[in-house]
């Protein structure tokens, strides 16, 4: 079954040897797999959904598309651009206060005409609901995208990403990805079961614990998979996650993030996001600096972006001070 799709990202993305960073850490051979720059408004691993998830908004005659996320979040900027590209109208449901002045993704958003809708975090799905019925009896023909845009349709775009990685090198024993809302990975992981990619996929929790993560992406495989006519359920324990740089909660700086967006700039001159992959670069270089990894293996850090949120985030004065 060919599941329909919208080209739009900058395909494929780059590959890139992270020598200095390697030799500061003395362990495996670190490379970076530049998912911050798939071209649609700043760029980011949403991108490769969003292709799937329009195309099945245009499918169904939609006009308007709708998510939900955090005040910064990476994904409803990439919706909104979206949105502006193609000529939809864009509602987004945010978790927050509205600020007096926007900045990173949320100036973004308003940028790309995005209308915004506040919410709390623990009320967000609820308001998202309202929303849509409002919109619908409006006749605006909404579109719901999920959080995250992890659902069976926008997972595709990283079944198809490992497709891509293959035909640019397939001996990679890790990956290593943030994971949050779990679309990521579990593509990733079908995509791997599908295409026999041999190397470990560990994604780096962000925000929930480990058994309630494998949960989530064990779902949504099970669901992509069917979309895609087959029966793959893989079991949870090959659904490799780690939790232990939690830190202070989902969007919460603390010194390991600090670091690591320290130390991929400053010898890489690459950048990290504050909440996504500041937090899974940091997972990933502690796990180094214990040995986890073999120094022959082939480690390939997996950027997924975000990297508007770095001015918009308090911790730019620990940087400064440190």
């Amino acid at each position: 079954m060919k599941v329909p799709r919208v080209r739009i990202a900058h395909l494929p993305t780059r590959i890139e040897f992270l020598e200095r960073l390697s030799t500061a850490l003395q362990g495996p051979q670190i490379f970076c797999k530049r998912d911050d720059q798939t071209g649609l408004g700043f760029g980011g691993n949403k991108t490769r959904k969003l292709e799937f998830l329009l195309a099945e908004a245009q499918q169904a005659g939609a006009r308007t598309l709708l998510s939900v996320g955090a005040i910064q979040s990476n994904h409803c900027r990439q919706v909104a651009a979206m949105a502006a590209r193609y000529g939809f109208d864009c509602i987004l449901v945010l978790s927050g206060s509205e600020p007096e002045i926007a900045s990173g993704n949320l100036f973004l958003d308003q940028l790309f005409g995005a209308k915004i809708v506040w919410a709390n975090r623990e009320n967000r799905n609820q308001v998202l609901d309202q929303v849509f019925q409002d919109a619908q009896l409006q006749g605006k023909k909404p579109y719901k995208i999920p959080y995250g845009g992890s659902s069976a349709t926008g997972l595709m775009g990283y079944v198809e990403a490992i497709n891509e990685l293959k035909s640019q090198e397939s001996d990679f024993d890790w990956i290593i990805t943030a994971s949050s809302s779990g679309g990521t990975q579990s593509g990733m992981l079908l995509g791997a079961e599908i295409s026999e990619f041999q190397g470990k996929i560990l994604g780096i929790s962000i925000e929930d614990h480990a058994a309630q993560l494998r949960e989530s992406v064990s779902r949504l495989i099970r669901e992509g998979s069917a979309l895609l006519g087959l029966k793959i359920d893989l079991p949870l324990e090959k659904i490799l996650v780690n939790d232990d740089y939690l830190g202070g909660g989902y969007g919460v700086m603390g010194p390991a993030e600090v670091e690591a967006i320290q130390m991929f700039a400053s010898l890489e001159g690459l950048l990290l996001d504050p909440v996504y992959t500041g937090r899974a670069a940091a997972g990933m270089i502690d796990l180094i600096r214990k040995g986890f990894f073999d120094q022959k293996e082939k480690v390939l850090f997996w950027h997924t972006g975000g990297t508007p949120a770095l001015f918009a985030e308090p911790y730019l004065s620990m940087l400064q001070k440190s």
